[in-house]
């Protein structure tokens, strides 16, 4: 703690014991029914000064909030009152507050008082409340940052949310608010349509539900090693095998991964699971989905439509990988086209990926990525992620050009789909011709505005195949792939049991939120990300 700050904090608690003298707590309890701010407004913000005074003069509103602006004329004394709804001016004057406006003196900003009065507007029109009396609530010990200037050190930003949420308002605010109504609207659009919402555990004693690597724990009691989960997928389908036809859970996961703007080591996500659909449905679904919530969070806070560089305009475009990647090399790497085109034979992706390991501006970190690759449905998704995805949202543009549309990514490789179904062979054949060296899931991932938002696919309901999938995971787990699965004998065991045709489908609620909202951070978006521990000094 600096000097200043000592000072100003050892002032503040002179004029808490102040308080003491008067009869007043520091931090007091028990005050009361109260108005909220945004009741005052709503109810006067169309009456003028004259009206005010005929038909309001015996009105009385009790409001407590936060003092985060303050006037001292000498004989009037103007202070800005913020609770939970909004702010308004109280107008307090030696005349109308008699021994309370001594208190003033006693006030800082940051304090949280309870102010008695009527409504009124000033001479400038600002509708005020008139203070009758006033009486102190809660101390604020620590200065809070100036309104006007807020905090712009993102670090404190982030571990300090709390004097973030104060100086930097209404912006942060209203942010975090629009988060509750995406996920409420969430919500709303799955339990209208017959949708269960579920829960499901969070200490689990195998790997699975996605290709992640997880966090460990130790359960003392049972001696027992455990991973927080990275996905409920695998307890979802196992409702669904019970008879739960339409599940759905919005919750935390945990993977053990890097920081970034999009990654938060523990996030919300969305996972609901149809019997009797496909992921082709899906998709007409997710369209619905984000537009029901678009329209949710827009009515009540306009402003974050204003600008977007995304149009979310249905209906949006649906491209196979295959042809996202053909597009974009088309595009940026025309030599390597023509060895692309003639790579259907297995010979044929090896040139591919040869070519492309010497391409002179690929970066040392994707020439190791793509020689890892040891199958073609490998090398194809390897090249979609070094080639195509970054490069979406310049590819796929509103007609006008003037803004990038969601793209549904299509039939991803079975090799790096572990939990998707395989497309039928009779399907996959009329869609990409005999002898294909790639074999394909029903499985899409949502893009928008350069961010992979959504993952869907047919579920894979044969049990045979998903053990096989397991034993490949284990596989990969011994050739140092620390992401890879554990084999889940009692999931394996609920197949067995007969699984419905099912479609599911995972979205990232902090992703959705930063989307709509405007924010390039997905810290921006969590109320408490998580930061390397304060040095302590030593």
């Amino acid at each position: 703690m600096s000097d200043t700050t000592s000072t100003l904090e050892s002032v503040r608690r002179a004029k808490a014991d102040a308080w003491r003298a008067r009869g007043h707590l520091p931090f007091g309890n028990d005050p009361g029914p109260l108005n909220t701010i945004a009741s005052i407004r709503a109810t006067h913000d169309g009456h003028d000064s004259a009206a005010l005074d005929a038909a309001h003069a015996d009105t009385r509103y009790r409001v407590a909030g936060r003092v985060v602006a303050m006037r001292d004329t000498g004989k009037l004394v103007f202070a800005k009152l913020r609770d939970g709804s909004g702010e308004i001016q109280l107008f307090c004057s030696a005349r109308d507050l008699g021994e309370d406006f001594s208190l003033l003196k006693e006030i800082d900003l940051g304090d949280i008082v309870l102010v008695e009065g009527r409504p009124m507007r000033t001479r400038a029109g600002e509708l005020s409340v008139l203070a009758k009396s006033l009486r102190p609530l809660s101390k604020s010990y620590t200065p809070i940052p100036s309104e006007w200037f807020g905090i712009s050190e993102v670090e404190t930003r982030y571990r300090q949310r709390y004097t973030d949420l104060i100086a930097n308002y209404p912006e942060v605010n209203e942010v975090f608010r629009a988060r509750s109504i995406i996920v409420r609207a969430l919500r709303e659009w799955l339990d209208d349509r017959d949708f269960m919402e579920v829960e499901t555990p969070t200490l689990n004693s195998v790997r699975g539900g996605a290709t992640a690597k997880p966090f460990t724990t130790h359960h003392n009691a049972l001696d027992l090693d455990l991973y927080l989960r990275v996905a409920p997928e695998l307890y979802l389908k196992r409702l669904i095998v019970g008879g739960l036809d339409r599940v759905y859970e919005i919750g935390r996961v945990w993977r053990n991964e890097g920081l970034s703007t999009r990654h938060n080591p523990e996030f919300t996500i969305l996972e609901f699971y149809q019997a009797y659909a496909t992921y082709r449905e899906l998709m007409d679904e997710t369209e619905e989905l984000v537009t029901h919530v678009d329209a949710r969070l827009v009515a009540r806070f306009p402003r974050f439509a204003h600008g977007r560089s995304f149009s979310l305009a249905r209906p949006w475009r649906r491209v196979r990988m295959l042809d996202a990647v053909t597009h974009a090399l088309q595009k940026r790497h025309p030599d390597l086209l023509g060895i692309w085109a003639n790579g259907m034979g297995l010979a044929g992706w090896g040139r591919v990926r040869a070519a492309v390991l010497t391409t002179p501006s690929l970066q040392r970190e994707h020439r190791d990525y793509l020689n890892k690759c040891t199958t073609a449905g490998e090398t194809l998704f390897a090249l979609f992620e070094l080639f195509a995805e970054s490069f979406l949202v310049d590819d796929y543009r509103t007609a006008d050009d003037g803004q990038s549309v969601p793209v549904f990514i299509v039939d991803y490789p079975f090799d790096v789909s572990p939990l998707a179904r395989k497309k039928d062979t009779d399907k996959q054949t009329a869609q990409y011709g005999e002898g294909f060296p790639v074999t394909f899931t029903d499985r899409f991932e949502l893009f928008v505005e350069g961010r992979e938002l959504a993952n869907a696919f047919s579920e894979l309901n044969d049990p045979d195949d998903q053990a096989e999938r397991f034993r490949a995971q284990l596989g990969n787990r011994e050739r140092g792939d620390e992401e890879a699965m554990d084999f889940d004998e009692d999931y394996i065991r609920a197949l067995s049991h007969g699984m419905p045709p099912t479609a599911g489908f995972g979205l990232g609620v902090d992703r959705l939120v930063m989307l709509l909202t405007g924010q390039k951070s997905i810290r921006d978006v969590v109320l408490f990300p998580l930061l390397r521990p304060e040095s302590d000094g030593r």
